[in-house]
């Protein structure tokens, strides 16, 4: 008898196993099956990751990295490259939507415990990945060198020079001289193209650790019982399908119908260094750590509690100690959470007006919220619950 000839994806899978390693992380895996539409939050941002990486090739292709030509190349792209101004509407969209995508993203990891054992590595990652695109963002922000681009710059780096010791050199190293520049602008060009591409890496990295330790459940128990999970494939693609299509919906209505909530009016302006904006406004998505940097009359204290209060994120894992991981069997942080996350939309509020007045004290009152949260409550709590747990197995 003759040997049946091998498929292509036989022959290659024995060489290669790639189509037999997909089918077991992507399409076989088991996922619990009690999942809410909170977990495709994961998807979207890998979907507005994609666009913003196949948007920024393009507008990269048509860019010039120096203060004489940012502006007017950009500006062409915008009135004379064919679809142009579609690609960059595309890009400006999708650092809104990969923002609110991430922030919904942690949000939900917070209330349902996922950043507890054996989870710590996706939530590192995870912030990791937030990191990235928040310095991608910054770097992209200052490129159209719009009158915004320049000063929110400025801001930044003066906040950087307040850092003892290796504040200014470093701050003199980014820019590669003492101020704003040809070579400042290259380098911010470079950074944000190298992070971008990190962040592909990164992503890489967060769902290889979710695959290792599997994902969580709202009901944040571990799940041992075949009948409790069901295979990725066709159910939360499916899923994952339909959340998608509304996801897109909204990206699409915010190119289309609200294009200017993409960016300030003053950055359809040319920068110009002599001429200071009556009110340097943020975007969005920077605008609660940019209220927190404006919550203290010191430059060097407000730029230490904007970066703490990434780096309690990072703690999280060992300030909640508890036994316990989802808010829903917590009845203290129940409460608490909602108003951790009010805080930060209290922040970002603030971030967007003028430091005076009822916005200066709302962010002042939100961000010590948002600290004894983590710094205080949480252990509090941990300690408490731990303790019952141990006083409930001994009588």
């Amino acid at each position: 008898m003759t040997e049946r000839p091998q498929s292509v994806s036989a022959w290659l899978n024995t060489r290669l196993p790639i189509i037999s390693i997909f089918r077991r992380e992507y399409i076989e895996f088991a996922m619990p099956r009690n999942l809410n539409y909170l977990w495709n939050f994961g998807a979207f941002a890998v979907v507005s990751l994609m666009l913003l990486v196949l948007s920024g090739i393009f507008l990269a292709l048509n860019y010039t990295p120096t203060i004489a030509d940012a502006f007017s190349s950009v500006e062409t792209i915008d009135r004379q490259v064919a679809s142009g101004w579609l690609v960059r509407a595309i890009h400006m969209g999708g650092v809104s939507m990969l923002f609110a995508a991430l922030y919904v993203h942690i949000a939900r990891s917070l209330y349902y415990g996922s950043y507890k054992a054996p989870r710590e590595l996706v939530w590192l990652t995870g912030l990791g990945l937030l990191l990235l695109v928040m310095i991608t963002a910054f770097a992209g922000y200052v490129l159209p060198w719009g009158q915004m681009s320049y000063w929110g710059a400025t801001v930044v780096i003066n906040a950087v020079n307040t850092v003892p010791l290796i504040g200014k050199p470093f701050a003199s190293w980014l820019l590669g001289g003492e101020g704003l520049g040809n070579i400042a602008l290259h380098r911010f060009f470079v950074l944000h193209f190298v992070t971008a591409f990190s962040i592909i890496g990164v992503i890489a990295l967060h769902v290889a650790t979710l695959h290792v330790t599997g994902s969580n459940n709202p009901t944040g128990k571990e799940l041992t019982r075949p009948h409790q999970t069901v295979p990725f494939h066709p159910y939360y693609t499916t899923k994952d399908g339909l959340g998608l299509c509304l996801f897109l919906m909204v990206y699409a209505g915010l190119i289309f119908f609200a294009p200017d909530f993409l960016t300030l009016a003053d950055n359809y302006v040319q920068a110009n260094p002599l001429v200071t904006p009556a009110d340097i406004t943020p975007e969005w998505y920077f605008a609660p750590f940019y209220a927190i940097l404006r919550a203290v009359p010191s430059k060097l204290g407000g730029l230490v509690l904007a970066t703490g209060s990434i780096a309690v994120l990072f703690a999280t894992p060992w300030l909640d100690a508890s036994g316990v991981r989802s808010a829903r069997s917590r009845p203290l942080l129940r409460v608490a959470l909602p108003a951790l996350f009010l805080a930060f939309i209290v922040l970002g509020v603030a971030g967007l007006h003028s430091p005076n007045g009822v916005w200066l004290w709302s962010s002042r009152i939100a961000v010590t919220y948002w600290y004894f949260y983590f710094l205080g409550l949480l252990p509090f709590v941990a300690r408490r619950e731990n303790s019952g747990n141990l006083n409930g197995a001994g009588e």
